[in-house]
Parts: C-alpha cells; sequence; structure tokens
C-alpha cells in the first residue's frame, strides 16, 4: 500500500487543483446541460434543463468569473496559490465555456427546437412570417413596442450608454444625416425590460399550433421606425454581462440593511465580464464594443440564436401533459394531516419528512398552529431563503400581531434574495416582531424552527430543523430533509443558538447539534478518525455522505486516510468536488456519484458505521471551507432508530445504487454516466416518489 497523503491534488494549495476546482462549478451545469439531449425526458423538461444551464452559466460568470477577475484587477489576496497565474485560470475557463456554448445551442438549434416544432410549437424566424404575421408583427411593434423604446444615438453630446447587467440591447448601424444634421453613423437601441422577449402570434393567424416570436426579431425587422429619414445599414443583438457581488465592508458597517440597499442599487452595474453578440455581427462593430467595455477576444461570445435563453422560461409550462413530468402530489404522512394538532403528534414521536417526495406544508401548518394557538408565548426562526409573497413570512406576522414573542434571523446577504429578505425584516420589524441580522462576517445558513409553548404548568419547545430553506417554492423542486420534533435535549441546543445570534457571548457548549463555525468541522473530523481507528484494528469502517460540495482539504485528506485503512466511502456529491477517487493506494476504497435529475438534490447528509451504531446526521451544510468556518450551521442528529433507517435508505442507499440520473466521477476527474454500464438503471427520484407521494 503506497504512503498517507501521497495524492498531491489534496491540497488546496496546489496549482492545478485550484483551476479544477474553479472549473469543477462549470462541470456541474454542463451535467445539467446533458439531460436537455436525453431522449428518455419530456421534450419540455429538456428545454427547461437547457435553460437552467443557461441561468446557471450567467451566475457563473457574474460569480466565478467576476470573482476570478477581480482579483486579478486588485491582487490575489491569498484566495489562490502563489504559483497560480490567474490569467492562466481565466483562459481555461473561457475556453472550456466558448465549448459549453457550442454544445448549448447545438442542443436547441439541432435537437429541441425542431423536435418542438413537430409537436406545434414554434419560434418564427423573420424569413418564415406570412404576410398576415408580418402584418400583425408590424401593428404590435407600432403599438406595443415603440412607444417605450429610447434609441440612443452616438455623438459627442450623447456617449456611449451606462448599460445594465443581462439587458438586451441592439447595436445598429446608419447611414445618413438625422433633423440635425448629425451623421454618427451608430446607435444603440436598448430593449426595454418591461416587454416580454416572447410573443406568442395569435390563433386567428396561427390556428394549428402555439407559434411564437421573439421580440429582438420583432425589433430587427422595424428597427427602421426608429431612425427616420436614414438607413439602417445593420441591426445586431448583444447583451453585457456584469460582476453581480456584492462589495460590502461589513467592519464599516453601521446599519447592514440600509448599506445592502444602497448595494443593491450598484448591483446591476458592475464590472464589464463578458460580451455576447449575434455571431453576424461584423468584426468592426464588435471591436467597438470590446473597446467600449474594456473586454478582450476571450470574453466574447458570438451567439448563434437568441441572446437570453432564460427568458424562454414560460414556454416550459405549455399545457402539453405527454411533454412534461406527469404531476404527482407530495405524500403528507397521516397522523400530520392539516386537521390534527401538530403539538399533539409531536409528543408521541418525531416527524420526518423528505421534500420534494412529501409535503413542506406540515411546516407551514405548524406556524399556522402556532401563529393562532393561545398557549403559544414566542416563536424564534431563522430565514435565509424564503421568496417573495411568502407565506411563511406572512405567518410569521401574524404571529407577531397576535401577541407573540416573534424573534426573526434574517440573513440579509443570501445572495440574489437580498432584496426580498430586506423587504422581509422591514415587514416584520413593523408587526412587532425582533428583528436581527445574524452576526458580521458570517452568514446565518442554518434552518430552525423554535416554537415555545405553556402546556398546564410546563414549557415546552417545539423545533423544526431542516437542510432546505424556507422557500414554499424550492420545497417542491429541491430535495431536502425536515425533521419536527418536541425533543428536549435538542431543544436545548437550538435555544443555546439562538441565544448566541441574537445576544453576545462565548460559543455555547451544545450536546447534540454540531454547530459551525465552532464544533462541525472537529466533529465530523473525529467521527472520520473513529471510523479509521475500527478498521486499522480489523473492524468494519463504513462512511457515507450526501452533500451540494466538497472542497474542504482536512476533510478529504481525512477521507484519503480512512480510504487507505479500508474504510468504505460512499459519497454523493451533486456540484464541485474537490477529492479524486479510485486512485490506487489513496482513494481506490471511495466512490463519488453526482445525481442530476427532476429535482435538485440539496440535502446533506453524513453517515457513520459507528460500531454498529450507525450515526446519522442531518446538515444544513456542505463540506466547503464557506460553510464550515465562515457561516453559522447546524447539524443534527437523527436519533430515532425507524427515521435512521430511513434516511439511509432513501437518502443515501437509492442514490448509491445504480440510478438513471448517476454519474460516476473517476480519477481522472471525469464524470462518467451510469446507464452506460447499466441500461437498466432506473431513476433514484422516480422510485423515491413512487414510495413517498400520494
Amino acid at each position: 500500500m503506497s504512503q498517507k497523503n501521497e495524492l498531491q491534488p489534496v491540497s488546496l494549495e496546489n496549482p492545478d487543483l485550484y483551476i479544477n476546482r474553479e472549473l469543477s462549478h462549470l462541470n456541474f451545469h454542463l451535467r445539467v446541460l446533458q439531460q436537455a439531449r436525453n431522449p428518455a425526458i419530456p421534450l419540455l423538461e429538456r428545454l427547461k434543463f437547457l435553460l437552467i444551464f443557461a441561468h446557471n452559466l450567467d451566475e457563473f460568470f457574474e460569480i466565478r468569473v467576476a470573482g476570478v477577475k477581480k482579483q486579478l484587477a486588485y491582487g490575489q489576496a491569498n484566495q489562490a496559490p502563489d504559483e497560480v497565474r490567474l490569467t492562466d485560470v481565466l483562459q481555461r475557463i473561457n475556453a472550456a465555456c466558448h465549448q459549453a456554448l457550442q454544445l448549448e445551442y447545438g442542443i436547441l438549434n439541432d435537437q429541441l427546437l425542431p423536435e418542438m416544432r413537430e409537436k406545434g410549437i414554434a419560434f418564427l424566424r423573420r424569413s418564415e412570417w406570412s404576410d398576415a404575421q408580418a402584418a400583425w408583427v408590424k401593428h404590435y411593434f407600432r403599438e406595443q413596442v415603440l412607444p417605450v423604446m429610447s434609441p440612443i444615438g452616438l455623438d459627442p453630446a450623447h456617449p456611449f450608454p451606462r448599460l445594465a447587467n443581462k439587458t438586451l440591447n441592439f447595436i445598429v448601424s446608419l447611414e445618413g444625416k438625422d433633423a440635425f444634421g448629425r451623421q454618427s453613423g451608430l446607435a444603440i437601441v436598448p430593449a426595454p425590460r418591461s416587454l416580454p422577449r416572447i410573443i406568442r402570434f395569435p390563433d386567428d393567424i396561427c390556428p394549428d399550433g402555439y407559434y411564437f416570436a421573439f421580440l429582438s426579431a420583432m425589433i430587427h425587422a422595424h428597427v427602421g421606425d426608429l431612425f427616420p429619414g436614414m438607413s439602417v445599414r445593420g441591426c445586431y443583438q448583444f447583451r453585457l454581462t456584469r460582476n453581480a457581488d456584492l462589495n460590502l465592508d461589513e467592519d464599516l458597517v453601521e446599519d447592514l440593511a440600509l448599506a445592502l440597499k444602497g448595494e443593491l442599487l450598484s448591483r446591476r452595474y458592475g464590472d464589464e465580464v463578458r460580451l455576447e453578440i449575434s455571431d453576424n455581427c461584423p468584426d468592426e462593430l464588435v471591436f467597438f464594443l470590446l473597446k467600449q467595455f474594456g473586454l478582450t477576444q476571450d470574453d466574447l461570445y458570438r451567439i448563434p440564436g437568441m441572446v437570453n435563453l432564460s427568458r424562454m422560461m414560460s414556454v416550459t409550462g405549455l399545457d402539453f401533459p405527454e411533454l412534461r413530468f406527469k404531476p404527482f402530489s407530495p405524500g403528507v404522512p397521516a397522523e400530520i394531516s392539516s386537521e390534527v394538532n401538530v403539538f399533539d403528534v409531536l409528543k408521541r414521536r418525531d416527524i420526518l419528512l423528505y421534500h420534494p417526495f412529501e409535503s413542506f406544508q406540515p411546516v407551514v401548518d405548524m406556524l399556522r398552529q402556532a401563529a393562532k394557538d393561545p398557549k403559544v408565548l414566542a416563536i424564534k426562526q431563522t430565514l435565509y431563503r424564503t421568496g417573495q409573497d411568502s407565506e411563511i413570512m406572512d405567518l410569521l406576522v401574524e404571529a407577531a400581531r397576535n401577541g407573540k414573542e416573534v424573534t426573526a434571523v434574517v440573513e440579509l446577504r443570501a445572495r440574489f434574495d437580498e432584496e426580498s429578505n430586506i423587504e422581509g425584516a422591514s415587514r416584520l420589524q413593523k408587526a412587532g416582531a425582533i428583528v436581527v441580522y445574524g452576526i458580521v462576517g458570517f452568514k446565518t445558513h442554518a434552518k430552525m424552527i423554535m416554537i415555545v409553548r405553556r402546556e398546564g404548568d410546563q414549557i415546552r419547545r417545539y423545533l423544526h430543523l431542516g437542510t432546505g430553506n424556507y422557500h414554499i417554492g424550492n420545497a417542491r423542486i429541491y430535495t431536502d430533509y425536515s425533521l419536527l420534533t418536541q425533543d428536549d435535549e435538542l431543544a436545548k441546543d437550538v435555544h443555546q443558538v439562538f441565544q448566541q445570534l441574537t445576544g453576545m457571548g462565548r460559543a455555547a457548549k451544545l450536546k447534540h447539534i454540531l454547530h459551525a463555525p465552532f464544533t462541525l468541522h472537529t466533529r465530523l473530523l473525529e467521527l472520520i478518525e473513529a471510523e479509521i481507528s475500527a478498521a486499522e484494528k480489523g473492524k468494519k469502517g463504513h462512511i457515507m455522505a450526501k452533500v451540494n460540495g466538497l472542497t474542504e482539504r482536512k476533510i478529504i485528506q481525512a477521507l484519503y486516510r480512512a480510504s487507505q485503512a479500508g474504510v468504505k466511502v460512499d459519497l454523493v456529491v451533486r456540484g464541485i468536488c474537490a477529492l479524486k477517487p479510485g486512485v490506487p493506494g489513496v482513494s481506490e476504497n471511495i466512490r463519488v456519484v453526482s445525481i442530476v435529475g427532476r429535482f435538485l438534490e440539496h440535502a446533506r447528509v453524513f453517515y457513520f458505521w459507528a460500531g454498529g451504531k450507525e450515526r446519522v446526521f442531518c446538515a444544513s451544510a456542505d463540506l466547503m471551507e464557506r460553510n464550515l468556518f465562515k457561516r453559522v450551521e447546524t447539524c443534527f442528529p437523527i436519533k430515532d432508530d425507524k427515521l435512521k433507517r430511513r434516511v439511509i435508505k432513501e437518502g443515501l442507499e437509492v442514490y448509491l445504487a445504480q440510478a438513471a440520473e448517476a454519474w460516476e466521477l473517476d480519477r481522472q476527474g471525469d464524470y462518467i454516466p451510469l446507464p452506460e454500464h447499466n441500461p437498466d438503471a432506473q431513476s433514484a427520484q422516480q422510485a423515491l416518489l413512487d414510495r413517498l407521494a400520494g
């Protein structure tokens, strides 16, 4: 057997691994994109996978690529190893993204759009419009589009405009003089954000299906109406992507909510990152735009189609049942239906829910009952993502107005949900709730509700502990666990965490819950070491985990040591993974599987054989540096043996079987679809739907 720790890429200071870690984000998105060409998936769902990829790729540039560019511009700030040349990182990222773009539009143009047309869903090009369709477009443009457009001619009095992040724009080449004798030859035409990007033709001119025109095609066809008396020589759509990460020095902030509001206004105008432009745009116009934005040829993406594909998402909801996944009703355990008193149920037993196979409604019902129950004295809750028009937020407001002591720990810095969280926090404060924003420098990512209830002469505490967010929409498409319990020992720990979040003092000593940034990392290492010790004594050792990301160096090193000691290590890692499995003498006992299916795998689960006692935890945290050291996270044990067995079977083993939507990571860092080796593989998510859904 080889010496321990001989596999160099375990060190995150290793330059190659740093680069691979950045590319690993893109690698997961590509696995999502591959689902768009899977013939076993209904057509409109395949389109949805492609559009999700397009959205994720936008965020990849807004955050990941923008972050590397910022390091390059302002210094590495110890975020990258000294040996890493960030220009090389950007070149490799751009090369991979150009390949991804070709694949994306190849799937769309050569597979999805032709198949959709066969089914009666067509996106008509200008050259395909009939006379009646062209006349309707002309009327629609003049009545609905032209009044809200503001073309910008470029001359000394009208310099190049500041364009917002990801907005659709056109660069127009002109010939002739305007009414004032100006002859600049160029104009920028922003497409109004208030207008839909896809417009359906009316039934009277397209009676045999769903026919659509792109707003961009309408503008192309009638852009001359914006420049009367001048000749349009060319019109080309483009889109600029900017850095959308917030730059907030929390140490200098007195009011976090007020400071974030100011930052949100500037998010749309961050540093330039990427230019997407029609693939038929002349080089001289392309170079002109690149110069205006301070970008290079590496940042240029020529697009063979619509430049903002995510705007097509509305099409995936068309009434074609045969082209979509079969609908399902999430299961609800009979003993916790909406008609029963949830507190009476939890006195008898814990309830475990696995979303979206099982409904999130019991969590909402527990909060609804608490808001109205005269016996409930207080409600405490963490809020990371809730979404707009949140029923959860409505119930907390109702509880506060009903005289309950409501305390909400609102994480204002949940990326891309900052604005809705600020609005929700303001609503709660107006209703009389106590609102705190967590700890400066540490995002509050834990998912907890504690309901304090007076029952006779006793005070009882009821809990919800989860791996996901309090976002009812996400609970229908993300896989996550919810534990509802009246366990007094867990309640004491949760109480301590809330005290720590709202007050001040030393780190609380929790008895059962593992708590980042304090004990979670250390205790996970200890649990891994216990499996290693058992294996070295000739006993069984087994570790299983399900996470969204695995990058933390010491955890990876410990898993390598476990493999070398003979511990079987089975990992389900949805996204980024900096560990290399299957390397002889180092990690041959480690297996890594990634699941890309109908639902986004989001639950975090940790399993340890523990000499046959089988310890199982569910958590809000991934095995990444930010989760373990820079966030407030909770990792809670599943104590009940029956529920523990459920998590092992439904949360781990079913995914580690030869699942139809599974990809296995090989020692070279490539993901191999498992069905290539097992054509009879079944979908793990479908198996769970069959078992748990109503």
